[in-house]
């Protein structure tokens, strides 16, 4: 004889309170032989016509007299329901610690041995990956006795992912059974205790919807990288193939691959299956889809690609796109992006990838073959936000002509030499960089994954990259350290005035060398010299013997002096650019020269650093000392990115002046500086003056300072530089240009600095 007997247990939020509703019925499992129990039947019996004795009598009124209480006979200690919910607790809190071990010691001992711990463990750690899940928690809810050693405890769990955010899968059974092997309760494990319908068979699958890269545009909206370049996938069923010689030999035509990398191909997919056998590029499309289609009974799909429609423009700024380094796809797949995206990879794409790319959505879906069971979550993506820069590319393009258009005009004289040049454009009150060059240039396209300007172009591009002597790919503006001749003499002024070493009237007499103790001579670049000079004519006619003079005295106070000082300017430390690769260069001191160089420090050192020599520093890094003046002693960090957001949405960014120094330059000395570059372009004696006469520039007045530093090599000319910034009474933009092993800063960089400021307030404001 046997009865039935049920527990039932009420789990918060169900459970109002402990007096009313934490409570549980347990009427016992009365079995066995009769007449080995006869005292217990006899008992039973009498029990039962207690209660039936008992019972409340209703006549139209509620009855006055309590129900009596049968006390329950209790089971034996394992069908104790403590001990499966303890078992179920256990194994769900084990899911939320992803501790698949544990979960799978707590299954049935027939559940583990069909399903062994290696495939248990990888079961969950797929449907972890394909969930992308983050976090797991549960809420109990009831637990029924459905027969004695069988119990099911009812529960809500909550699923923290990544793609599809956060959902609750609610009334989720998991069924516990009084296990004979150890007579405790353990789990009756089935795949569907993931998902129900995977008990069935059903499979998980994650359809990630992945936000189109956005695009990169100037200041003034021009599209420098946009998504509008098309490939073509072939696709394939091997099974469905009606020729498939043809079919190999015209796939095999149409990527220009060898056959037997078609066959490799094939030989990975069963006969069934969508095979993907290469990208066209839609040239090769309309050549052979026709062909295709018939021998192959072949599909295609486009997708978008990554171009940029004025490659050769400015690539050292916009970088490039590829697939992601071993070492990228861990971060990667944490974002949610499976480990094959596309990826920024230099420049502005990689600086900027996060706002480019956006945030992968999708819909978490249970599936029977092609048939969808269940869809349990989906979260729309977060689209990507476009990116403007600060840059015009009107004045970018400008001043790459202007540059490209002087290599050209001097391909019989230093042009065949000179490996590069670099030139930029920079707000003195913002440090937004308008325009930055790096010459020679190169074709960004050659290095998207499917180049737009096709694969045998982008390799024709990468190997005369890959042997050109003048390394295209060094951005020089930021990244090529050179002496800086000259246009050092600017921080020297500063430096020697702002100290009190000298006054901002300070004579000397310029002759054409000059000489220290244990015969030290340095000579002037112009032989007869350049007479009695003040400290600001002797920066106007760019005089050594003054800053050789002034070189000698800082170092007399101390030898750490102007070296901290030019450090101070921003020279030879990194300027706080964020969005590209830079070199800091090297302002050497003392302790550099003795730690590093192994040497002791000579005052000769300080002597040619006065004048640009024996140290190392970018175009940046000058144009930013053109900017300290201008303004009065701000450096600001430069920055590339003007705007961030989504097309007619309000920017989630906008450009803030970010101050890295506030520079303390006595009005004395910064004044005196100030005249002296002045007159450089103003004032006959002046060593640009000649290159800026009668030009309408100087209807705004320009200030700037030549530079021609010594490069290394016997016969090599030296590096040009010059740099300036206007208007003179209102100063809005400093400009560099720096011509390597071109001759003199007046002769070479000066007239394409003077082109440039007369473009950008002339020509642009047309």
């Amino acid at each position: 004889m046997v009865l039935h007997a049920y527990h039932f247990r009420l789990y918060p939020p169900y459970s109002q309170d402990s007096a009313t509703l934490q409570w549980a019925l347990d009427l016992s499992t009365i079995q066995g032989d009769l007449m080995s129990a006869f005292p217990r039947v006899l008992l039973f019996g009498l029990m039962m016509l207690l209660v039936s004795a008992c019972a409340p009598v209703y006549s139209g009124e509620t009855a006055q007299s309590a129900v009596p209480t049968l006390a329950p006979s209790p089971l034996p200690p394992p069908y104790n329901l403590d001990a499966a919910e303890d078992a179920a607790r256990r194994y769900l809190n084990a899911w939320q610690d992803a501790d698949y071990a544990t979960m799978h010691s707590l299954i049935t001992f027939s559940g583990r041995d069909s399903t062994p711990l290696s495939d248990f463990v990888a079961l969950y750690e797929d449907v972890a990956a394909d969930m992308t899940l983050l976090d797991v928690s549960y809420e109990g809810v009831t637990l029924v006795r459905d027969q004695p050693s069988v119990a099911r405890f009812r529960y809500n769990v909550t699923f923290e992912t990544l793609i599809v955010g956060t959902f609750t899968d609610p009334n989720r059974d998991l069924q516990l059974v009084l296990d004979p092997t150890d007579n405790a309760w353990r789990v009756a494990w089935s795949a569907g205790d993931i998902f129900t319908e995977m008990g069935g068979g059903a499979a998980l699958r994650l359809e990630r919807v992945i936000p189109r890269r956005a695009n990169i545009y100037d200041r003034n909206g021009a599209v420098l990288a946009d998504m509008n370049g098309r490939m073509v996938t072939m696709n394939v069923v091997q099974a469905n193939i009606p020729d498939l010689n043809g079919c190999v030999r015209d796939m095999a035509a149409a990527l220009d691959v060898e056959r037997t990398t078609v066959e490799a191909t094939l030989a990975r997919y069963e006969a069934t299956w969508l095979a993907q056998v290469g990208v066209l590029e839609p040239d090769a499309y309309l050549a052979y889809q026709a062909r295709i289609t018939q021998d192959c009974a072949a599909e295609f799909d486009s997708f978008a690609t990554r171009q940029y429609p004025n490659g050769t423009l400015m690539p050292h700024l916009l970088g490039d796109v590829g697939f992601p380094d071993p070492e990228q796809v861990e971060a990667l797949q944490a974002a949610g992006f499976p480990p094959d995206s596309i990826v920024g990879r230099s420049g502005i794409e990689r600086s900027w990838d996060e706002t480019l790319r956006g945030r992968p959505g999708g819909r978490l879906l249970i599936v029977d073959g092609q048939q969808v069971l269940r869809v349990i979550a989906e979260n729309p993506p977060q689209p990507a936000e476009s990116v403007w820069l600060t840059i015009d590319s009107g004045l970018q393009r400008f001043i790459q002509d202007r540059i490209t258009q002087t290599y050209r005009n001097a391909a019989e004289a230093w042009a065949p030499a000179s490996r590069g040049a670099a030139a930029m454009v920079i707000d003195v009150h913002t440090g937004a960089v308008l325009a930055m060059v790096s010459y020679p240039t190169y074709d960004g396209n050659a290095f998207v994954p499917y180049p737009v300007i096709g694969r045998e172009a982008a390799n024709a591009v990468i190997n005369d990259i890959n042997s050109n002597p003048r390394t295209p790919q060094l951005n020089r503006a930021t990244q090529g350290l050179y002496p800086s001749g000259s246009t050092m003499k600017i921080a020297t002024t500063l430096a020697v005035v702002d100290s009190g070493i000298y006054t901002a009237d300070q004579r000397f007499s310029c002759i054409g060398s000059w000489a220290r103790e244990r015969g030290f001579v340095r000579s002037d670049w112009l032989p007869q010299g350049h007479g009695l000079v003040t400290t600001r004519t002797a920066l106007a006619q760019s005089c050594n013997p003054f800053f050789y003079e002034a070189g000698y005295q800082l170092d007399l106070r101390d030898p750490f002096l102007m070296p901290s000082l030019m450090r101070s300017f921003g020279l030879g430390v990194p300027t706080g650019l964020t969005d590209l690769a830079e070199n800091p260069g090297n302002i050497p001191d003392p302790d550099y020269v003795r730690t590093r160089l192994g040497l002791e420090w000579s005052f000769s050192r300080s002597v040619n650093m006065a004048i640009g020599q024996d140290l190392d520093v970018t175009p940046l890094q000058i144009a930013r000392l053109g900017m300290l003046v201008a303004n009065g002693g701000t450096l600001y960090r430069p920055q590339l990115v003007y705007q961030t957001g989504l097309i007619g949405e309000s920017f989630s960014y906008t450009l803030q002046p970010e101050v890295m120094a506030e520079v303390v330059i006595s009005e004395e000395a910064l004044e005196v500086t100030r005249r002296g570059m002045c007159d450089v372009t103003q004032e006959r004696y002046g060593t640009a003056e000649y290159q800026f006469r009668n030009q309408r520039i100087q209807a705004i007045q320009v200030c700037g300072k030549t530079g021609t530093a010594t490069a290394l090599g016997d016969g090599v000319l030296p590096h040009a530089w010059f740099v300036a910034y206007a208007p003179m009474d209102a100063p809005e933009i400093a400009v560099l240009v720096m011509v390597e092993n071109a001759g003199e800063g007046s002769a070479v960089s000066a007239p394409i600095a003077r082109d440039i400021l007369d473009y950008y307030f002339f020509e642009m404001a047309d």
